[in-house]
């Protein structure tokens, strides 16, 4: 049996946090055992499984396992305040006739009864089937893989990327296509939630009103999660996650509100609650707890020594947005080269990793648009300052060292804008003959938007007249398929013409491919 993983209290690690806080809050962490009675067959009157299952952050030798019970999801979970003993096993097969591995996990009332198992010991590069067990209750079973070893040269890697699914303006039918995909991975680049109050009207509708308490947010999660095609592509293979704005609030920056009213001291006590939920609704490892309102996000996980994937936060440790938020001129604001959009740490972080990684392709996995897209045709320009234009100097610095330190093929997926981009990224974006040193592939939304407008720019649309390392846009719903080999990186754009209603087809809009060693985006 795998040993307990009970909580210790949660340890604020802001002095204005603390000095705000009236309560004592707790969020669980390895390594502190009580004595809470814990419970191994509770009395639950209803399947405690109904989030489903998920797999995350795959090495070598595991990844994580992630559960929540919860048998009345949206009423709070409807758990007894007791710890409980949730069993998990690992198997080579299906039916698990063959199980490698097994243990015991303790889920927890501070964190939501939610499970986080970091299993290891097993063979690199396969895959394996998981399910959790409570009392007579049995999960649904998952599919995960673990990652080739480290000094492998594996000859392809299959993955998508998706972001932005706002539960009440669509359907997730794009999950329902994506699950029919041989993909190894599945990484989601932010907006996972929406924190908006509930409004009649649309496809589907929030529970209660605009998010702000850590009940608040962990319902929220939870209404998502009990959508089944949500839940069966977490349950196909392992995810990357990462956060934008949404999961706390629009557009905030690190401990700023977008509303410049809000008290800094209850906007921390907010992205507390937030962080906290998020964890409890992830498969992250247990290095991610929260501390406070501080939660270490930013990582890497290695595919081979065919790709490193650079899991970035754009939100925590960010610069507000400059001369105000929305599309503005490059004001001298947005010039300031002390503007961050990752914060110093994370910035050295991630210029060391990528010179010394072995990899052949350098992955970027991150939130907000980098590419410095002019929203306005003719003289003058419009850029928004949200995304990396409001931290110009920091763009330049980050493409200037890619290109002067030689980082081998640079590629950056992003989130966010809820349409599809294709970019070339230049140093010097003023340049129109510049060479492009890196390849930026921006994904739509899932169901953010609704169903979406025009299918697809051409060159004589105002936005790629204007913008000529933009090689294509398109305002669809949908996700990113990617195929990686050694010599060429291909994104397939699959999009659906409809979320309002089910069972739209799949479209494979547009492809593109990167070459090894030939920085920028062709037509496949």
């Amino acid at each position: 049996m795998a040993r307990h993983d009970l909580p210790r209290p949660w340890l604020l690690s802001r002095r204005s946090f603390l000095a705000a806080s009236t309560s004592s809050l707790l969020v669980a962490s390895r390594g502190w055992c009580g004595d809470e009675i814990v419970v191994r067959r509770p009395s639950l009157g209803a399947t405690p499984f109904t989030l489903g299952v998920a797999s995350g952050d795959p090495d070598p030798r595991g990844f994580v396992l992630w559960t929540r019970l919860a048998p009345k999801p949206l009423e709070g979970g409807g758990m007894p305040r007791d710890a409980v003993a949730v069993g998990w096993e690992v198997a080579e097969d299906e039916g698990f006739g063959k199980v490698v591995r097994r243990g015991e996990s303790i889920a927890v009332p501070q964190l939501a009864h939610a499970v986080h198992v970091e299993v290891d010991g097993l063979e690199p590069d396969r895959w394996y089937w998981y399910r959790f067990h409570v009392g007579s209750d049995t999960s649904p079973v998952g599919h995960a893989r673990t990652v080739p070893a480290v000094d492998a040269a594996p000859e392809k890697l299959r993955f998508a990327f998706a972001s932005c699914q706002h539960f009440e303006s669509g359907l997730y039918t794009a999950y329902e296509h994506m699950a029919k995909e041989d993909l190894d991975l599945v990484i989601h680049l932010g907006d996972y939630i929406y924190e908006g109050a509930g409004k009649p009207g649309g496809v589907r509708q929030h529970i209660g009103g605009e998010l702000r308490s850590l009940e608040d947010y962990r319902t929220r999660h939870a209404q998502y999660k009990t959508d089944t095609l949500l839940q069966a592509m977490h349950a196909r293979c392992p995810w990357l996650v990462t956060w934008d704005d949404h999961e706390v609030a629009n557009n905030y920056a690190a401990d700023i509100a977008e509303d410049k009213g809000v008290d800094p001291h209850a906007f921390l006590r907010q992205r507390a609650s937030a962080y906290q939920a998020y964890y409890e609704h992830m498969p992250l490892r247990h290095r991610a707890v929260p501390t406070g309102p501080d939660m270490a996000l930013y990582r890497r996980v290695r595919f081979g020594q065919l790709a490193e994937f650079n899991v970035l936060d754009t939100r925590q440790y960010r610069s507000d947005q400059p001369n105000g938020d929305g599309g503005k001129p490059l004001k001298p604001g947005a010039l300031d080269p002390n503007q961050t959009m990752l914060g110093r740490k994370q910035e050295g972080w991630l210029c060391r990793g990528m010179i010394q990684s072995p990899c052949r392709w350098n992955v970027l996995a991150q939130q907000v648009m980098m590419a410095r897209v002019d929203f306005k045709p003719g003289d003058g320009g419009t850029f928004s300052m949200d995304q990396w234009s409001g931290c110009d100097a920091a763009r330049n610095r980050l493409l200037d060292f890619i290109a002067t330190r030689r980082v081998a093929n640079p590629i950056v997926l992003t989130g966010d804008i809820h349409s599809n981009w294709c970019n070339d990224l230049l140093v010097n974006f003023d340049d129109r003959e510049s060479k492009p040193v890196a390849s930026e592939f921006v994904g739509t939304s899932i169901s953010s938007g609704g169903n979406g407008g025009g299918r697809v720019a051409d060159a004589r649309s105002g936005v790629l007249a204007e913008n000529p390392f933009v090689k294509f846009q398109n305002n669809e719903r949908g996700y990113v398929s990617c195929t990686v080999t050694p010599s060429s990186w291909r994104s397939d754009y699959q999009v659906v013409e409809f979320v309002t209603t089910p069972g739209a087809p799949m479209v494979t809009r547009a492809s593109f491919v990167v070459e090894n060693g030939r920085a920028g985006v062709q037509p496949a």
